[in-house]
Parts: structure tokens; C-alpha cells; sequence
């Protein structure tokens, strides 16, 4: 038997911030998002100009990256309910780590090759589905439904400082040290947040071992959550298509920006930050925001801002405007609105999925939205080795258009206020 969802207290108005696990959680996650922006740096120009990678290869070093949420995604929120979450969270790091440490030696011994960052990537992305799936269904046992936006909202806006330092520095530092040595400062921060994770001292319970039935039937039950939420359904749909349209553009991005407008890596990081600082302020005012909007139709109004901005990307080619304004606009526009999105989305999901359930909602949501991306890679890939850069981010930019759609034409555009979370006794028998 589980208990009910508990009501607010005189807890629920006390900020994180003197919340002492979830300071330890928001300090390893801020280290891994800083070495993750590191990595998604530095691998893909470390590719192209020292590796000589081609539009395809970059395609299919794109679509490694998110490979793990289409073949594993599923299973692994039914795995997730089973283990121990923090621990989960440590072992990905160390992970990460090691996969790191290894394209560390081989490229400082000249036996790095393009083929080998793919396999990393692979690698790395198994090790970000068991974080990302254990991340976002430890966050409510931690600190409780009360605090859910809130710690949500914290998460996002240092996942928008990483996305703000991490490609900054990491420019400047590209600048002075090689490739390699910039990897290696990734090891060390991947290292730094499984040691913060680690000092986390509540104690999970996971399910009895008697409790269990068979995987099959678990993962039936998160993706069938999935489906048969409405407004969900439409939630996650718009996800996916945005995330396969965004795959597709990326697949190019750096070749785009690197030869075809000819700037150098530093102002590469530089153009990376100060989209970025976008997303700091969605994050900052998603709360408020959705208070004054409404948590409702907060989703499709910032679901329809996303393809004018990404539209930019490729107009800074055109020659209507200087290319460094008309990137850092289009990047902060659609991280504005791409985190206000989440955090909106993201606390919805997790409010209203009952507790058994969220290792596998939260992996069902991950396989459908992240398991379009190695698609959207491989296509990227291929129209950029077809048609050319440029043809291929209009490309991205027509689909992120049409994501929008199962938002925008839904009752989430007349709602104010979303469902709340369901009171749960007990899991239902299941067929």
C-alpha cells in the first residue's frame, strides 16, 4: 500500500535552498551539466576540425549522442523503479567518466578517430538515459509534489548557467589547450558531481523484490500512462517533433557555423553563451510566468515562439543582417522559450503521474521525445550530404513549425490551470 499524496504544511513555503539533500543533488547536477556542455562542445569541433568529419559523420555522431533513449529508453524506467536512484545517478557519472578519460589518452596518443567518438557517444548516452530517467523521478520523493516547480525551475536555470559558462569557457579555453585537455577537465567535473550525489543522505526503499512482476508488464504500464493522458499525449508529440527537428539542424550546426560563416571556435562558444543567457530567464521567470499565463496555455505559447527563432539560424547566411546578432537572437529567443516550455511540461508530468509510476512515465516520455533525435541526426546527416547545410536547416525550421501543431490546436490554449496530481492507494492489478 502506498500513501496518499501528502497536503501542504508549514514545510511546503520553505525555499530549497535550506533543503540540505537537494543542495547536494543541485550541486552534482550542476557540475554534470557544465561537463555535459563541455563535452557537446568540444567533441563535435574536435570532429570536424582535427578529424576532418564529413556532413554524414557528423549526422551519425549526432545521433549516438541520443541513440540509448530509442533502444533502451523503454526498459529503463521499468529498471529505474527498481534500483536505488541515487545510486543509479553516481554510477552514470563514473561512467561518463571513464568513456571521457578514454578519448582522453587516445587522442593525446594520436589514435583518436571519428568512428571511436561515435562509439563514446554511444556509451555516454546509455549513462544519460539511467541519469536523466533516475534524475527527474528522484526529484519528488526528495523534496515532495509542494516543491516540485520550484525544484524544477532551480534545475532548469543551472542547466541554463552551464549552457551560458560551459561553451564560453570552453572557448576561451580552446583557445590556449588542446582538444584532449578541455575532455579532461569534463572527467574531473563528471568525478566532482557523482562525490556531491554521493553525500546525499536520505534513504530510498526500493519495491520488494516479491512485488515485482514481469518487465513487460511494468513498461506496458508507463507507456500506456503516456498515451492515454490527453493532454499529455499532445504534450509529448509536440516534444518529439521539436527534438527531431532540432536532431536535424544540429546534425549540421557546427559545419555551418564553422565553414560556411567561416567563425572561429572562441566566437563559436561565445555565440553558444549568449543564446543561452535566454534560457537562464525562462528559467528564472517560468514560475511567475506560468502564474500569470497560466500553466496551461503556457505550453502552446511558448511552443509557437520556437520557429521564428530557429529561423534565424539560417537567415544569418542570407546577408540581411550581420550573422553574430541573428544567431545570438534566434538562440536566446528559442532558449527562452524552450525552458519556460519544460518547466511547465516537465511539472505537469510529474504532479500528475502517480508515484509507482514515474521511473517508467518519465522513460516512456524519454524513448518517445529523445528517441526521435537519432533520426532526426541521421536525416541531418544525409540532407546535409545531399542538398547542402543551408537547405538542411530550413528544413528544421519548417518541422519545428509543425511541432507546435498538437499543442497549439488542443484545449492546453484555453486552459489555465492543468490537472493536479490523482490520489493513489495502491497500483491497480494489471492485465
Amino acid at each position: 500500500m502506498l500513501g496518499r499524496v501528502s497536503t501542504p504544511d508549514a514545510t511546503a513555503t520553505r525555499s530549497l535552498i535550506h533543503h540540505p539533500d537537494f543542495r547536494r543533488l543541485w550541486t552534482g547536477d550542476a557540475l554534470g551539466q557544465l561537463g555535459a556542455q563541455l563535452t557537446a562542445l568540444v567533441l563535435p569541433i574536435f570532429a570536424v576540425q582535427q578529424l576532418a568529419a564529413t556532413e554524414w559523420e557528423m549526422g551519425v555522431l549526432n545521433a549516438a549522442e541520443h541513440a540509448a533513449f530509442l533502444v533502451i529508453g523503454l526498459p529503463a524506467g521499468a529498471w529505474v523503479d527498481r534500483m536505488r536512484k541515487r545510486r543509479v545517478l553516481i554510477v552514470a557519472d563514473l561512467v561518463r567518466a571513464a568513456v571521457l578519460a578514454t578519448v582522453v589518452v587516445t587522442a593525446a596518443t594520436g589514435h583518436a578517430t571519428v568512428p571511436l567518438l561515435i562509439v563514446a557517444a554511444l556509451i555516454i548516452s546509455v549513462a544519460t538515459v539511467f541519469f536523466d530517467v533516475s534524475h527527474q523521478s528522484y526529484i519528488p520523493g526528495l523534496v515532495g509534489l509542494d516543491h516540485l516547480v520550484e525544484g524544477n525551475s532551480k534545475l532548469q536555470a543551472t542547466a541554463s548557467v552551464a549552457q551560458v559558462v560551459g561553451p564560453a569557457l570552453g572557448g576561451l579555453l580552446l583557445r590556449v589547450i588542446a582538444a584532449p585537455a578541455l575532455i579532461a577537465v569534463t572527467v574531473v567535473t563528471y568525478l566532482v558531481s557523482a562525490f556531491a550525489v554521493g553525500r546525499i543522505r536520505q534513504q530510498e526503499t526500493p519495491p520488494h523484490p516479491d512485488t515485482r512482476r514481469p518487465l513487460r508488464v511494468e513498461i506496458a504500464e508507463g507507456l500506456r500512462f503516456v498515451v492515454h493522458e490527453p493532454y499529455l499525449r499532445r504534450i509529448v508529440a509536440c516534444t518529439s517533433l521539436a527534438n527531431f527537428a532540432n536532431a536535424v539542424g544540429g546534425a549540421v550546426l557546427v559545419i555551418y557555423v564553422l565553414r560556411t560563416l567561416g567563425l572561429g571556435t572562441a566566437a563559436y562558444g561565445a555565440i553558444l553563451s549568449a543564446s543561452a543567457i535566454g534560457g537562464l530567464v525562462g528559467a528564472v521567470v517560468a514560475g511567475r510566468l506560468a502564474q500569470w499565463v497560466g500553466e496551461g496555455r503556457i505550453i502552446p505559447l511558448s511552443a509557437l515562439v520556437t520557429a521564428p527563432a530557429v529561423a534565424l539560424t539560417p537567415l544569418a547566411a542570407t546577408g540581411v543582417a550581420p550573422a553574430w546578432p541573428l544567431l545570438v537572437a534566434g538562440g536566446a529567443t528559442f532558449g527562452f522559450a524552450v525552458i519556460v516550455y519544460n518547466v511547465a511540461q516537465v511539472s505537469f508530468r510529474q504532479r500528475v503521474c502517480p508515484p509507482p509510476l514515474l521511473g517508467r512515465m518519465n522513460a516512456s516520455v524519454r524513448f518517445i521525445v529523445w528517441g526521435s533525435m537519432p533520426i532526426g541526426g541521421l536525416l541531418g546527416g544525409w540532407l546535409g550530404t545531399s542538398f547542402g547545410v543551408l537547405p538542411t536547416l530550413w528544413v528544421s525550421v519548417g518541422i519545428t513549425a509543425l511541432a507546435a501543431l498538437p499543442v497549439v490546436f488542443s484545449p492546453l490554449l484555453r486552459m489555465r490551470d492543468l490537472p493536479g496530481a490523482p490520489v493513489v492507494d495502491e497500483v491497480p492489478p494489471t492485465a
